[in-house]
């Protein structure tokens, strides 16, 4: 076992970094979560959950030989023939995107005892159908094993949605948009990029990708790591941020500042010119994560939002009754599956970091997605720490493709809805980077009518047409 592996363990849902517990205890909950062995074929069924006045498919697709991924699909509340396709992926690395739907952007939340439903009157498929998958294997419903990095994260991916558009015909002259969090920013671009390949190749039936978007991602984490300390200690207020200034004190934030520059040259060595350097990259996760969340976890502070206390031990957040809800046995029959469900699998997150994934940089990936015409939105809402904005805006204006200089040169023009500014929007060519004002680490549970009419406007072509002040500041 890798010499002080830490695993970062916050299990609260949609996370990209989980917080250092003890070799033991990360051994602990690995051995929990290995995958049990449950027989799941590839088939469908139309539940009658959440929202019974649009039709919905649920079930299985096969990602590789050993493993097949359990989806669930709404159809669009306006116009399901025309409106585009968006899939949903949460982080971890080990997250059900189930939770996401429950929690963030689906058409119900749980009651509190798990045992009923009410409508989420934001939900993202008022306007889009929208397809939530569990992946990678073994994750949330989807069975399975043998996934432990981005390659087989791309692969398997591509296998499904090759599958899935052979299945459902109709999509396949749909806009077709991929959207994830936290850990998703290794996720997306691995699994945009393959598929732009694979396009590009005219291997399979063409998917129909039209954009990307990463919310509070963890995409470019050499540049990333960079932000933690001044994160931590102003709140990025100076750069116009809403987290509140002092969570880590200024003796904290002169150890985190001394600590950086070791904690870059390690990724930097993990990210060498010959190609990932595994060795490298475990010693990189270890030594940053030590930097940049010893002293938050000190805090009490929630990492997730920097606003709130973390009021349920490692947890932060309470999921209980989602966890209640989709291991009751109506509902497991209303979707066609056996499984126990959990919202994150530690064996899976334990793979991911053992194999040194975690600090390999996917950033290189979208300039190609960018040059072809795909659409890129990174957006952040700019009250998280675990996956800051000032680390995410920073990696966007570092970011090498044919348009830097004009991106760099963009305005942040403050973004509206009903007349308030809840946003900065800052755009060139396609690739955008949105702060949103008073959000935390998941933007659709904490700002949903933000989030909905966001993702209307990018899958619409409009984002950079929205209502606009005529105020604008570079920073």
């Amino acid at each position: 076992m890798i010499a002080r592996l830490v695993s970062a363990a916050f299990l609260a849902g949609c996370s990209a970094q989980l917080l250092p517990l003890s070799v033991d205890e990360l051994q602990r909950l690995a051995v929990a979560d290995v995958a049990e062995e449950v027989e799941a074929k590839e088939g469908f069924v139309n539940p009658r959950l959440c929202d019974e006045a649009v039709n919905q498919t649920a079930g299985y697709i096969k990602a590789s030989e050993t493993s097949n991924y359990f989806f669930w699909l709404f159809e669009s509340k306006s116009a399901p023939a025309t409106d585009p396709l968006i899939m949903w992926l949460s982080g971890g690395p080990g997250c059900s995107s189930q939770l996401a739907l429950f929690a963030e952007n689906g058409p119900c939340t749980i009651s509190k005892d798990g045992s009923s439903t009410k409508p989420n009157p934001q939900s993202w498929h008022n306007n889009a159908n929208v397809i939530w998958v569990d992946q990678p294997a073994a994750v949330g419903f989807s069975t399975g094993s043998g996934v432990h990095d981005e390659a087989g994260v791309a692969e398997n991916m591509l296998t499904f949605l090759q599958g899935f558009f052979a299945q459902f015909p109709q999509y396949q002259k749909s806009h077709f948009y991929i959207f994830g969090e936290s850990y998703a920013g290794h996720y997306v671009p691995a699994i945009s990029h393959k598929i732009w390949q694979a396009n590009k190749a005219g291997h399979g039936l063409q998917i129909p990708l039209t954009g990307i978007a990463i919310g509070n991602g963890l995409t470019d984490p050499q540049e990333q790591y960079k932000w933690y300390a001044e994160m931590g200690h102003t709140g990025g207020q100076a750069e116009g941020g809403h987290a509140p200034t002092g969570v880590i004190n200024v003796l904290g934030y002169e150890a985190m500042k001394a600590a950086t520059p070791a904690c870059i040259a390690a990724i930097g060595a993990c990210n060498g010119n010959g190609g990932m350097n595994k060795s490298a990259c475990v010693g990189a996760y270890t030594l940053c994560n030590v930097m940049a969340q010893d002293p938050y976890r000190l805090t009490g502070k929630n990492p997730y939002d920097m606003r709130i206390p973390c009021e349920h031990g490692n947890l932060c957040y309470d999921f209980d009754m989602i966890t209640t809800y989709l291991n009751t046995k109506s509902v497991q029959s209303a979707l066609g599956v056996t499984k126990k469900w959990g919202s994150c699998n530690m064996a899976v997150n334990l793979q991911f970091v053992a194999a040194g994934d975690w600090m390999v940089n996917f950033h290189t990936m979208i300039p190609d997605l960018l040059h072809d015409g795909i659409q890129v939105l990174i957006y952040a809402g700019d009250c998280d720490y675990i996956c800051n904005w000032l680390g995410n805006k920073a990696w966007t204006k570092t970011l090498q493709w044919d348009h830097t200089a004009d991106f760099n040169a963009a305005e942040d023009k403050e973004w509206q809805v009903a007349g308030k500014t809840v946003a900065k929007l800052r755009s060139a060519s396609g690739f955008h980077f949105m702060q949103v004002f008073e959000a935390g680490h998941m933007v659709p549970m904490d700002q949903p009518a933000v989030a909905l009419e966001m993702v209307k406007s990018f899958t619409s072509g409009k984002l950079s047409e929205h209502p606009l002040s005529t105020q604008s500041v570079v920073v």
